[in-house]
C-alpha cells in the first residue's frame, strides 16, 4: 500500500510555464466517490490507462492504489463515468528540490489552475513558488472527484 500526501494550491499568474519540462493531458473519470473509497480511471496522452483506488483522507494522507489496465478497458470504464469526468494538462515543474504538477483544467472547469505537491512526510517544510498562492488542501471543493460532480471553478472564499 502506498500513502499519498499532498498539498494543494491555487496558482496565481503564469511564472511556472518557463520552468515546465514536461506536460500530459488528462481526462479522469469517477466509478465511485463515497467515504470509504474513491475509484478513478485516468487516460494520459490517450495513450495509456491507470485505474486508481482512493481511501479516505486523513489531513493531507490517504491510501493510494494504482494499477495500469489496457486502455480499451480504461476508455469503456471512463464512459462508465461520464458524465462525472475531469480533463486537465498537466505540467510537471521542478521547484525547491520536489516536482510541483500544475493543472490547468479545460473543459467545463476551464480557469481553474491548482498545483499540488507530493511530500514524503505530513510535517515536511516546503518552499513555496511565487505562483503558489491560497493553499486548498483541506477544501474539498477543490478535489478532483468533487469537481467532477460540480462544474466550473469554485468560487474564493
Amino acid at each position: 500500500m502506498a500513502i499519498e500526501i499532498e498539498r494543494k494550491f491555487l496558482v496565481t499568474g503564469d511564472g511556472w510555464r518557463g520552468a515546465a519540462t514536461s506536460s500530459s493531458a488528462l481526462r479522469q473519470g469517477y466509478l465511485s466517490t463515497n467515504a470509504k473509497a474513491t475509484v478513478r480511471i485516468r487516460i494520459i496522452d490517450d495513450a495509456r490507462a491507470v485505474l486508481t483506488l482512493k481511501g479516505p483522507t486523513r489531513g493531507i494522507s490517504r491510501a493510494e492504489f494504482e494499477y495500469d489496465v489496457p486502455l480499451e478497458e480504461g476508455r469503456a470504464l471512463l464512459e462508465m463515468a461520464r458524465p462525472e469526468v475531469v480533463e486537465k494538462r498537466r505540467y510537471e515543474v521542478p521547484f525547491g528540490g520536489l516536482t510541483w504538477e500544475v493543472d490547468v483544467f479545460e473543459g467545463s472547469h476551464a480557469g481553474l489552475v491548482m498545483a499540488e505537491v507530493e511530500l514524503t512526510d505530513a510535517a515536511q517544510d516546503i518552499a513555496l513558488p511565487d505562483w503558489a498562492g491560497r493553499e486548498v488542501s483541506h477544501d474539498d471543493r477543490y478535489a478532483n472527484a468533487s469537481l467532477s460532480r460540480n462544474p466550473g471553478v469554485p468560487a474564493t472564499i
